[in-house]
């Protein structure tokens, strides 16, 4: 049997679906601990929102009009949109002082507003395939970065105090691994947006390995190997 490159870009798709899936599963211990205190403490809603959002634009790059074979963009984010709508619905619930559903509510309406005006922008504006997947993918790669930036703010802490204490590292490690797998589905058919965003997600992760590896011995005995809770906050970056 034959494998063709568009059978081993679905292949690869399918395994970038499953590493997707786990770094959009990764907060979970952060709100099984939400659930059991029931109260959400010092942690924040913003990441779940801003990934939301992440996971619109790709859902919208994937769609049929914008950017043709793309279902398996499509699906994962759109389960991964629903896996922070939930983490989001859980932080609302358990918030005692009953400010995060505000501060929800309108982040969301905002996102759904921007992802509207932009799609329309998109079909109104735009008329073939390449533009409108090329005005639309700009603004995925944009967005993308900032969710692979994110971990960066750990890293600067890190090095400050020479402790891996509060780096997660099988996150930053399936970071790592689904930008190169994301980055290998680009290449099938050169999507420069899915390559791009992916590709520099996967050397954005490999400097926090890094960076884990100098630190993991200076850090106390007692927590080496230890992911925090804390680390679990960071949600899935670009899934796409």
């Amino acid at each position: 049997m034959v494998l063709t490159p568009h059978t081993a870009r679905n292949i690869v798709g399918i395994i970038g679906n499953v590493i997707s899936f786990g770094l959009f599963l990764s907060p979970a211990p952060t709100f099984w601990h939400i659930i059991k205190r029931k109260s959400v403490e010092e942690f924040q809603p913003y990441a779940y929102i801003a990934t939301c959002l992440n996971c619109m634009f790709w859902i919208l790059y994937g769609l049929p009009f914008v950017h043709p074979d793309s279902i398996l963009v499509i699906t994962i984010n759109s389960v991964g949109l629903a896996m922070e709508l939930l983490y989001l619905a859980i932080f609302c619930l358990h918030d005692r002082q009953k400010k995060a559903m505000r501060k929800v509510a309108i982040g969301l309406t905002g996102e759904v507003v921007f992802v509207a005006v932009v799609a329309t922008i998109t079909i109104l504006a735009f008329h073939t395939h390449s533009s409108r997947s090329f005005f639309v993918g700009i603004i995925c790669v944009v967005f993308s970065i900032m969710m692979y930036a994110s971990p960066l703010t750990i890293v600067r802490k890190v090095i400050k105090t020479k402790s891996v204490e509060f780096m997660p590292f099988y996150l930053s490690l399936a970071g790592f691994v689904n930008g190169c797998i994301w980055s290998a589905y680009a290449l099938f058919k050169l999507d420069y947006f899915l390559l791009i965003s992916n590709g520099l997600g996967s050397i954005l992760g490999l400097v926090q390995l890094i960076i884990y590896g100098i630190y993991y011995r200076s850090t106390p005995t007692k927590v080496q190997g230890n992911d925090k809770s804390t680390g679990s906050q960071l949600s899935a970056e670009a899934a796409a």
